[in-house]
């Protein structure tokens, strides 16, 4: 996952990225409002952790600007405010799920975990896609019953064109799914990655678009 983390707290953002960071997903993270909004409008997110909180501008203020400029982008507010008022005003300002600091990492993963499957319409953890399984909690893959080992982004850019069979997902967009703020991008990385699917899959699992991109045919 792409995930913006919207904290203040030097110390627990520290600790939030890098345990994201270990669980396989790609962080950036940003301290204040105006900057959170600023980066929505560049980069498509699959979460956005929210403080209340914030320098600037508040979490509240900031999810109600990214609701009425039509973004759906999965939030969950993270804040020590865990009076039933603030929760209430949390999730009528449109957020999709609230959690009360201090909180256990593992809960928080698993609460990510769930509002990205509802946001995509998938109520299990494991996808199917004709003879390919992915569990996304254990991150594991199968292929006609036997486990393919990928790495953690080749891992991301199948779960993102599976995840989206059926549309053309150019290059730009997957190099943002897969890398953070300051990642170094080689030019022809997503081709290599791509590369590697089609020989630990097969050949036509992903077709190329010539001049636009890449795109997993509809089950």
């Amino acid at each position: 996952m792409r995930i913006l983390l919207v904290e203040d707290d030097v110390l627990l953002g520290n600790g939030v990225c890098a345990g994201l960071r270990r669980d396989d997903n790609s962080v950036d993270w940003v301290k204040n409002g105006e900057t959170a909004l600023s980066a929505m409008t560049e980069t498509q997110y699959d979460c956005i952790i929210l403080d209340i909180g914030l320098p600037k501008m508040s979490g509240l203020d900031v999810l109600k600007t990214m609701r009425e400029s039509d973004n759906n982008t999965p939030v969950l507010i993270l804040t020590a405010q865990d009076d039933i008022s603030a929760r209430v005003n949390g999730l009528d300002a449109g957020a999709d799920d609230y959690l009360v600091k201090p909180f256990e990492f593992a809960e928080l993963c698993a609460r990510l975990r769930a509002l990205t499957r509802r946001n995509r319409g998938a109520a299990s953890e494991t996808i199917q896609y004709k003879d390919i399984k992915i569990d996304t909690t254990a991150h594991t893959v199968e292929y006609k019953d036997r486990n393919v080992v990928l790495s953690r982004r080749e891992f991301a850019l199948l779960l993102e064109l599976i995840a989206n069979q059926g549309r053309v997902l150019s290059r730009q967009n997957l190099e943002q799914k897969l890398y953070s703020w300051g990642d170094e991008i080689e030019s022809n990385t997503i081709e290599v990655y791509i590369h590697h699917l089609r020989k630990k899959f097969y050949s036509e699992l992903i077709k190329t678009v010539r001049g636009i991109g890449y795109i997993v045919a509809r089950e």
